[in-house]
């Protein structure tokens, strides 16, 4: 399965391609945004991220990276990846939900927005079982987000940084949705 183009009432998600580039160039570079995952990165290191982030639509049929849109201007991306490491579980019937946005778009729904879509999309059109999350403990905003769009908490954990960043001493948090509580919540439609 091909990834999928997805629209909300704002927003339209297009798998990541390489003429989203310079959107994750400005992404990235911001100290704001990249505050609670490391230093802003040059425009070298986005296009080697960028390259990885391409790389993850190939990984499981369906996942991957998508570009937001809204009016036509790149606003940030979402993710739905399989997990990477083995305290994450099985990578079949689950994703990883992500997201990151440009500062000048913070505030306005539109994680939530398309988070929300992201999730329908991979429990009604992917038939994952459960989608999580993770922050770092002290990103109040991310996790409120998560919070919002159905995710529930379901531990903290700490992991080992060669530099780490500040408030890392108090951990790693993960949420939830599973597909069981996604249909009974109404989210399901």
């Amino acid at each position: 399965m091909a990834q999928a183009s997805l629209r909300t009432s704002r927003i339209l998600l297009v798998p990541l391609g390489d003429e989203h580039l310079a959107g994750e160039v400005e992404l990235d570079a911001d100290p704001e945004v990249m505050r609670y995952l490391g230093p802003a990165r040059s425009a070298g290191e986005v296009g080697e991220a960028h390259e990885r982030r391409l790389a993850a639509a190939r990984q499981v049929p369906g996942l991957g990276f998508w570009a937001g849109l809204v009016d036509g201007g790149f606003v940030g991306w979402w993710i739905l990846e399989p997990p990477q490491r083995p305290d994450q579980g099985p990578v079949a019937g689950q994703a990883e939900l992500g997201y990151r946005l440009l500062r000048r778009y913070w505030r306005q729904g539109l994680a939530s927005e398309g988070a929300r879509e992201l999730i329908r999309h991979g429990f009604a059109d992917l038939g994952l079982r459960r989608i999580f999350a993770e922050t770092m403990a002290v990103n109040a905003a991310s996790r409120a987000t998560m919070a919002a769009v159905g995710m529930r908490y379901v531990r903290t954990f700490h992991q080992s940084w060669p530099d780490p960043l500040p408030g890392a001493e108090l951990g790693e948090v993960e949420y939830e949705i599973t597909r069981g509580r996604w249909a009974t919540s109404g989210a399901a439609g």
